[in-house]
Order: structure tokens, then sequence, then C-alpha cells
């Protein structure tokens, strides 16, 4: 555009269409039923310890979506869980940490053009995301427990989530993947 001689770039803002709306829909009711109902209760920490495969669906969304809709399937689904399952003063610290995962990880996944496509850079974000995750749950929980030890017995508790969600994601978001691109969705 030329305003009295001066180039202006016209820029495109990325819209959020009705079929981005259903896909993360769709993807924040994965992370919430992969979380309510598959899951296993384990004494794995003195704050209880539940294994679930929300983590499964939160890195497969990121991955094969980016990081707009990962971090909505991520904060948003298990908010949900928290909300629904009597971790309600959970809920927000859950939206803002497994929201802000999601982003990180569909942002790596998606740098350089790599669109999720490559396995190494796949795993190196959930990683760099579950570093994320634990420091992030930590403080959550010195801030709603008071206390700075307790919180350290859920690291390896929320270690083990992100290995079985990188155990299984990377490989489901890569089925995924080429199934989206030999026009399956």
């Amino acid at each position: 555009m030329d305003y009295g001689g001066v180039e202006m770039q016209a820029t495109t803002k990325q819209k959020f269409t009705t079929k981005d709306l259903v896909e993360s829909s769709l993807l924040i009711a994965l992370v919430f039923i992969a979380t309510k109902f598959i899951n296993i209760r384990l004494p794995i920490s003195i704050n209880g310890g539940l294994i679930h495969l929300g983590n499964v669906m939160l890195f497969t969304s990121a991955i094969v979506f980016g990081k707009r809709k990962g971090a909505l399937a991520g904060g948003i689904g298990m908010a949900l869980f928290d909300l629904v399952s009597g971790w309600t003063l959970w809920a927000p610290f859950t939206l803002v940490v497994r929201g802000i995962m999601g982003y990180i990880i569909g942002k790596i996944a998606w740098a350089n053009n790599k669109n999720g496509d490559n396995t190494i850079t796949n795993i190196i974000a959930i990683i760099l995301a579950g570093i994320w995750m634990l420091v992030g749950y930590y403080v959550t929980e010195v801030l709603l427990y008071g206390n700075i030890v307790s919180p350290l017995t859920s690291i390896p508790g929320n270690i083990v989530q992100i290995l079985i969600g990188l155990i299984l994601g990377v490989p489901l978001a890569k089925i995924l993947k080429r199934y989206i691109k030999i026009g399956g969705c």
C-alpha cells in the first residue's frame, strides 16, 4: 500500500476458522477423555499419583496440529479434568502449565518448517516442555501446600507421565501425520 510515498506492508493475521474451532474442541475432548478415563492411580508420591494418557493426546495434538491447538488441547482438556475430578484448586495452574506445555511442543515441533515431521525435534520438544511441566507443577505445589520439600516427591511421577506420553505420543503423531499427508483428513 502507498500512503503519500511511504510504502506500507499489509500484515496478515491468522484467523481462527470454524474448522480450527472444531479441531480444537475435538482435541480438548480427547485430552480430557484420555486423562479422565484412561488412568491408573498409583502410590508414587506423598500427594498420591495418577498415571494417565492425557499427555499422549496433548503431545500428539501439539505435534500434529501445532502450538495454538496444542496449547488449547493441553490447557483446557486437563483443566477440565481437574474441575470435574475434585482438583478444582489445581485447574487454573493446570490451564497455564499444560497450556504452555502444549505451546512449547507445538512451537518447537513446527519450527523451521518441520511441521511436526522430525522425530528428533519432537522428542526434544517434549523433553523441554517436560522440564517446564516439572518446574511449573513444583511451583504450583509450593504455592498450594506452602512447603518446598514435599513437592519434590511428585517429580518421579511427573517424569513417568512425560516418558509414557513421549513413548506413545511420538509414534502416534507420526502415524497421524502420515495419514493426514495421504489425504485421510
